[in-house]
């Protein structure tokens, strides 16, 4: 078997990288809205016209929210665990648009969108890479997305997955982590998620790195946008927004595609997201497959019929790889909660659940999860 021992980064063999990731950091909506340059509230959707009523919501459940917080105020105790670890790179699935835009997608019910002015609030948690491939990032439009990508590029953050156009969206985000070691972080969004083949770049217009469906034609494609960047002293990210809101379940087809990405592809780390609650892991040829992060950061409080996944419960995810083969060595989680719109550690009770359930999870896949004196995971697989 192999795993971790959930300690600290004095453990850490000077040989290795680790990365963090996590699921959606949903920053729009009702979190922009108690940041300190809030958007235009005003929202298009059947039961909501106000963002501020996702504020309502959650001091319904949960007492009264501060207003103008501090831009690190999101983040809570994650900051902490940041710190403790210190990855080389930070990276996260960035479900909204960066925009004062107000151009709503037409016939599009939810519309998520952070003020530009709110960007530091990603800087506060030093985040490395947004990936953008996801059904978010054009809700204003592709006006919105041009300003997206100028707020995120203008404050220093990489992007993957979105761009101008077709060779943009495709292109990786390029992370040097040492002087002989990057990590290339590529972004796809997947129908199944809810993107619409409108969405897709092309050519002559921007869009998202679009695949329609989980074939060995979009195998053959990613493979060859990997093949222009080369695989030497490169740790390679497929960042995927695939599959639907709510189901612990992992179709074979996910799981054969996910092998051929490492078989064919020559992905080192699948980083998949969209579901709202973590999924299961595997460990495949040595390489780390995160069917779904769940969502580290979202304005759901309040809102009920999903209990019994626990949306409100996330991983913060550090894999740590060997760089000169890109397999993986370990991987350490930190159970978190979002509670008053801000990350903190899951008290025990809750960090058991998730140890409990991600466990079973992975046991379908091959791995196991252990949950260590502290209260973070390790994972554990056959080699």
């Amino acid at each position: 078997m192999a795993g971790l021992p959930s300690t600290g980064i004095e453990a850490r063999d000077p040989r290795t990288v680790t990365l963090f990731l996590c699921g959606d950091v949903m920053t729009g909506r009702g979190i922009d809205q108690i940041l300190p340059n809030p958007s235009e509230p005003w929202l298009l959707e059947p039961c909501m016209n106000s963002a501020l009523g996702y504020v309502q919501a959650a001091e319904a459940v949960t007492g009264p929210l501060p207003r103008h917080v501090s831009f690190d105020y999101v983040w809570g105790d994650a900051l902490n665990e940041l710190e403790r670890v210190r990855p080389a790179a930070r990276i996260v699935n960035l479900e909204t648009a960066v925009t004062a835009s107000p151009d709503a997608w037409p016939q599009k019910q939810i519309h998520y969108r952070m003020h530009p002015a709110n960007v530091p609030c990603l800087n506060a948690g030093r985040i490395d890479c947004c990936a953008l491939a996801n059904n978010h990032v054009l809700d204003w439009g592709r006006s919105g997305l041009e300003e997206t990508l100028n707020a995120l590029h203008g404050a220093g953050i990489h992007t993957a997955g979105a761009g101008s156009d077709e060779a943009a969206a495709a292109a990786p985000a390029i992370i040097d982590v040492s002087s002989t070691t990057r990590v290339l972080v590529f972004g796809f969004a997947l129908k199944s998620s809810g993107v619409p083949r409108e969405w897709s770049a092309t050519r002559e217009r921007s869009g998202v790195n679009w695949l329609e469906n989980l074939s060995s034609h979009s195998i053959q494609a990613i493979a060859r946008q990997i093949s222009r960047h080369g695989h030497e002293g490169a740790i390679v990210v497929a960042s995927i927004h695939w599959g639907g809101n709510w189901d612990f379940g992992i179709s074979r087809q996910q799981r054969e595609f996910a092998h051929r990405l490492v078989d064919t592809a020559g992905v080192d780390l699948v980083h998949g997201h969209s579901s709202h609650h973590v999924k299961g892991i595997e460990v495949y040829q040595r390489k780390a497959i995160l069917y779904g992060c769940g969502d580290l950061l979202n304005d759901y409080e309040g809102i009920e019929g999903y209990e019994s996944y626990r949306p409100e419960l996330a991983l913060m995810y550090f894999p740590t790889f060997d760089p000169q083969t890109g397999d993986l060595a370990s991987l350490t989680m930190t159970p978190m909660r979002t509670h008053h719109f801000r990350i903190n550690r899951a008290a025990p009770e809750a960090a058991a659940w998730m140890a409990a359930t991600v466990d079973h999870e992975c046991r379908k896949l091959g791995s196991r999860v252990t949950q260590q004196p502290d209260g973070r995971l390790a994972l554990h697989w056959h080699t």
